[in-house]
């Protein structure tokens, strides 16, 4: 996990892993007790263990990864999280270092400055709570994505009875954001946006390419036939369709509201072989990317 090189408190210089002059500098201040030495060392291990905490709250969003696709979009990450871990700790931060200064320079028990920190430090840092990242500063595929499905995606999503961000997130998954989407022969849009095969009963026009299925826990690669549309409203509607008339998706209808749950229900009855399908939708419904996305928009919850 990368990191921002450690400041002794005496100067501004960062320290130089070759020099254990620094390093023995440091460790000398630590042992006489130094409050500046101390503060310095606490402040940079809030820092990494904020940055751990942003890590593994999207470890396994692979799917909102696929944004760009590869190494870049890891790399990408790793940097906002080194951006962030360093936003949440400047200043006040989150009152780790402080916890740990006090208590490193002999401080007996935690007072109610301190119980408060510990109570504040019980629950992780997740994306929700993070400023969002700068239109300028992340790809803006996923901006116009979010903007040119929302109106169809609210529609539907009021008679389905769950959240829309749901069906934006389910949208994005199967099309990395827009970015792989089904493309007919021609090379032209298929707007199929949810993945669903041209069934036996299908009387619409077809696509054919290859596709990602599961079996028996192994990913595999085959040629399926896909469903074609003439607009991304006739997608919703047919997403709308075949959910409601397809009796096997009965119990993911009954849902109360809860847009995991109706991901939940999907998944056991068999919309996708992905056995991970359902945890990828919640985590782009509710992650990073999404909120950012939306929070461009005044007055967006979705």
């Amino acid at each position: 996990m990368a990191s921002s090189p450690i400041h002794a408190a005496a100067t501004s210089s960062p320290i130089d892993a070759t020099d254990f002059g620094q390093f023995a500098k440091l460790r000398a201040g630590a042992k006489g007790n130094d409050a500046n030495t101390i503060r310095e060392v606490a402040r940079q291990f809030e820092s990494l263990f904020t940055q751990m905490l942003l890590k593994a709250s999207h470890s396994e969003d692979s799917a909102s990864n696929d944004l760009l696709g590869g190494s870049g979009s890891d790399t990408y990450r790793d940097l906002y999280d080194q951006q962030m871990a360093g936003h949440l700790s400047s200043g006040k931060g989150l009152g780790l270092a402080d916890l740990l200064t006090r208590q490193l320079l002999g401080k007996a028990a935690p007072d109610a400055a301190d119980a408060a920190t510990i109570q504040k430090l019980q629950r992780a840092p997740v994306a929700a709570d993070l400023p969002p990242l700068k239109s300028a500063e992340r790809p803006t595929s996923a901006d116009a994505f979010v903007d040119a499905i929302t109106p169809h995606a609210e529609k539907a999503a009021k008679e389905l009875g769950i959240p829309a961000r749901v069906l934006v997130a389910q949208a994005a998954l199967e099309t990395g954001w827009g970015q792989k989407q089904i493309k007919n022969a021609d090379g032209s849009d298929s707007h199929n946006l949810f993945g669903i095969k041209a069934s036996r009963g299908w009387e619409g026009s077809t696509t054919s390419t290859l596709t990602h299925e599961y079996e028996a826990g192994e990913k595999r690669v085959e040629r399926a036939d896909f469903r074609s549309y003439a607009s991304v409203g006739e997608a919703f509607d047919d997403y709308v369709s075949f959910v409601k008339d397809n009796p096997r998706y009965a119990a993911a209808l009954r849902n109360g509201g809860d847009g995991v749950q109706y991901a939940q229900g999907l998944q056991k009855a068999g919309y996708a072989t992905d056995p991970a399908y359902a945890a990828k939708i919640a985590k782009i419904a509710y992650g990073q990317t999404m909120n950012a996305s939306l929070n461009d928009v005044a007055g967006r919850t979705l």
